[in-house]
């Protein structure tokens, strides 16, 4: 309230009694919380211009309402250019993530410089937080861009992995099975090459039992005459064999004729001979 043009007093709420010409209300003062949204655009640290929207809240201080109206003409104007001064010297000394992560320290800020500029004023300063940080949109879009690819090159590594681990394992099955197959075929030669050397090891004992036995019945025939009769008797019994045959046979006499076979019978006893020789020289002398 003026009287006479000059600051008479605060008048509360209610039923008020003015004289004409002298008491005069120049000014109703909002003591209620008020907001006030500004938006200021600057430069990172790392050169990306940023858009960041402060939200302040103000209101009148209740034993300052004379300093509010009468010391300051447009608060909303002093609220933006000191909110636009802080936020332009703090955003430049951090990059754009440091920014999004302090966002915090960033409102403290301009809440202290606020509050000692504008408390002289009889304003208070309630908050002060930083409601968005908006870059420019090709600068979004770049980093979009920059995360699906790390993001793309996360997969591929993934993937990278999985295959050469499934490589590994592919080749150490391939390996174990090469092992087992050829443990396999080893054991198989074995067998197969002791149950041969049992085989002839059988014919020939049969040899020589039969050799045997024809000796005792005739003295004078000697073992290489035995031997020959015993070979042309099974020559003679293989070619009935595959003469009686009703399946398909396909046979490659080498030699075919019964003159060969004393050739055959003499090569057996040559081997029998060197044999037995062999057997002598590893036996212990008797003197």
């Amino acid at each position: 309230m003026e009287k006479w043009g000059k600051f008479s007093n605060l008048q509360k709420p209610g039923c008020v009694i003015l004289v004409p010409c002298r008491d005069q209300m120049v000014k109703v003062v909002d003591m209620r919380l008020r907001q006030l949204y500004l938006k200021c655009e600057s430069k990172t640290k790392d050169n990306v211009f940023v858009t960041i929207e402060v939200s302040v809240h103000y209101r009148v201080v209740k034993d300052k309402v004379k300093e509010s109206y009468y010391e300051l003409s447009l608060p909303k104007d002093q609220i933006r250019a000191y909110v636009f001064d802080v936020v332009r010297a703090e955003v430049p000394k951090k990059t754009l993530d440091e920014i999004f992560e302090d966002k915090e320290e960033l409102a403290l800020a301009v809440k202290d410089s606020l509050c000692k500029t504008m408390s002289t004023y009889g304003y208070q300063i309630v908050a002060t937080p930083v409601t968005d940080i908006a870059p420019d949109r090709e600068v979004k879009h770049a980093l979009n861009q920059k995360q699906v690819q790390k993001n793309l090159r996360a997969g591929m590594e993934e993937k990278a992995m999985a295959d050469k681990m499934v490589q590994i394992c592919n080749a150490e099955a391939r390996a174990e099975e090469i092992r087992i197959h050829a443990k396999a075929e080893a054991d198989a030669k074995f067998h197969a090459g002791e149950g041969l050397s049992r085989q002839r090891q059988a014919i020939v004992d049969g040899l020589a039992e039969s050799v045997k036995h024809f000796k005792l019945c005739n003295d004078e025939v000697d073992a290489k005459e035995v031997m020959d009769l015993i070979m042309l008797t099974q020559y003679f019994d293989m070619m009935q064999t595959i003469g009686t045959s009703k399946t398909g046979t396909n046979t490659i006499f080498i030699p075919h004729n019964p003159a060969a076979v004393g050739d055959l019978a003499s090569q057996l006893r040559q081997g029998f001979l060197e044999g037995a020789a062999c057997k002598d020289l590893k036996q212990p002398r008797k003197f």
